[in-house]
């Protein structure tokens, strides 16, 4: 019964009027900035993130995961009516949604998209609901040294995961970590790479790190790139599926959220991967693959469901471990610590109405968001329009606002225009950001469980490999390095035959 009785909790604390009312900003926030192109929930939510101090946490965690998931929903507007995914994750969903849109079934594949997501995002968040409690229980007998190698495991994995060379992730991971030892060091008080700035004494912001590495960069690689956009279609009919269409979406619905809800756990980018991964599944079992690249339904609606499943469990680590699994949940993390809450299973004991009330609420925001999409859809084409350079100064000055408001240290806009510039420079070297922001969130805990597993063993190194579930979790980060590295020995290998030859 306790399982019912937290779900009543949470929807209690989810239903009160102030969290119902955020969960909607939430949501229709999400689904605006998943609708223009080139904003992205990632970026959203780390100008947000000032904001959310002066809510209740229960209150700003809502609103913060609505942005997220709506995103997912929102993307798939884009994709379909002008072929530019709002989102990352969306981007399949553009191969197969906007083919239909232009044989005039824009309506379908909207509906298919929205209905979809629904359910699996419904499937997916009884499914944290469900391993919650678990894997709480299991998390509470972590110590410091079975917190260290899930994290390493956390970062390895984010590496592995990672988009283009394997060997930028880690040197991102890397630089990551590195910045996140700024500050003064947590055992003798003695003050690191803080350049004798007094204001860096507690470490870089980490607001100010995210808004300007996805936030500022964001916006130059935006206005870089600006292109005219083309809505195809001014008016959307027929939103309904029909009775073939719903015959076709059932099973790829389903396989797409069992895909999404597996791999949107692991760290890194698992909404993405799920899409991709769906629609793989779904071209290669089709009876007719032919079809996929010129409308298919099935290339709709499984990427879409497995992206948002994959959106909902990548909360499932957060909420039990403390663990982000992508640069969204980093920032979920900063927002906890910003209210004064320490991520981990101990929020599950200690503050179950907000564990359970965020639970509950991804069910309300997922209905809330079939309700208002559909209709809206409308709204959504004409704010396609809206030229970006319109939109870019009054996101700047946002920006900054915000980050100034969080400390009242002008050294903290500085530091927003330095890692703006530092972003956009990654971006012009193709290393993604998302691995910097992992290693930057995970560095001072990481630092700190090494350190305090090292004092509790005397100095003994090996208590990493004796304890049987720090060792299990170290060769698991082996494993993952080992599949990920060779395979690029191996065509290494094999080019040097070639040119020997």
């Amino acid at each position: 019964m306790d399982f019912f009785s937290n779900l009543a909790l949470g929807f209690s604390t989810a239903a009160s009027p102030e969290n119902l009312l955020f969960c909607l900003i939430g949501v229709l926030l999400g689904t605006l900035i998943g609708v223009l192109p080139g904003i992205g929930a990632t970026a959203t939510i780390a100008m947000l993130l000032p904001i959310t101090f002066q809510l209740e946490p229960v209150s700003s965690l809502i609103m913060l995961a609505g942005i997220y998931y709506g995103a997912q929903y929102g993307g798939s507007t884009t994709a379909i009516l002008i072929n530019m995914p709002g989102e990352s994750s969306s981007a399949v969903t553009a191969i197969d949604g906007y083919q239909m849109a232009r044989k005039g079934r824009a309506g379908a594949a909207l509906s298919i998209a929205a209905l979809g997501s629904f359910f699996a995002g419904t499937v997916s968040t009884f499914l944290v609901a469900v391993l919650a409690i678990p894997l709480t229980a299991v998390a509470l007998k972590f110590g410091a040294a079975e917190y260290f190698s899930l994290m390493v495991v956390g970062l390895v994995s984010s590496i592995a995961l990672a988009h283009g060379s394997i060997v930028k992730a880690l040197a991102m991971v890397s630089l990551g970590l590195l910045l996140g030892l700024v500050g003064t060091d947590i055992y003798s008080g003695t003050p690191r790479f803080t350049l004798g700035i007094r204001e860096y004494a507690d470490g870089l912001n980490f607001v100010a790190v995210a808004v300007g590495v996805f936030g500022i960069a964001e916006i130059l690689r935006n206005l870089e790139g600006e292109k005219t956009r083309t809505v195809l279609m001014s008016k959307v009919t027929n939103l309904w599926p029909t009775r073939d269409d719903f015959r076709r979406m059932v099973a790829p619905v389903l396989r797409g959220t069992a895909i999404g809800s597996a791999l949107g756990i692991l760290p890194g980018g698992g909404a993405i991967l799920a899409a991709f991964a769906s629609y793989t599944v779904e071209k290669r079992i089709s009876d007719h693959p032919e079809e996929f690249g010129h409308g298919a339904i099935e290339g709709v609606a499984g990427p879409e469901s497995a992206n948002n499943a994959g959106a909902q469990t990548s909360f499932i680590p957060l909420l039990t471990l403390g663990i982000p699994a992508n640069p969204v949940m980093a920032l979920m993390v900063g927002a906890m610590i910003i209210q004064g809450i320490v991520p981990g299973p101990n929020v599950a004991t200690e503050q179950p109405a907000l564990f359970w009330g965020i639970i509950a609420s991804m069910w309300i925001g997922n209905l809330m968001l079939v309700v208002l999409n559909l209709p809206l859809i409308g709204l959504w084409v004409k704010l396609l329009t809206i030229p970006y350079y319109v939109l870019f100064p009054i996101i700047m000055a946002f920006c900054s606002i915000g980050v100034y408001s969080v400390n009242s240290n002008v050294y903290d806009l500085y530091a927003v225009a330095g890692f703006g510039l530092l972003g956009y420079v990654l971006v012009k070297l193709r290393c993604e950001p998302a691995p910097l922001l992992l290693g930057f969130v995970l560095g001072p805990l990481l630092e700190e469980n090494l350190r305090r597993a090292m004092i509790l063993s005397r100095g003994d190194p090996m208590t990493f490999v004796t304890r049987p579930i720090s060792a299990v979790l170290l060769l698991l980060a082996v494993a993952v390095l080992v599949i990920v590295f060779l395979p690029s020995v191996k065509a290494k290998r094999e080019e040097v035959f070639q040119e020997e030859d």
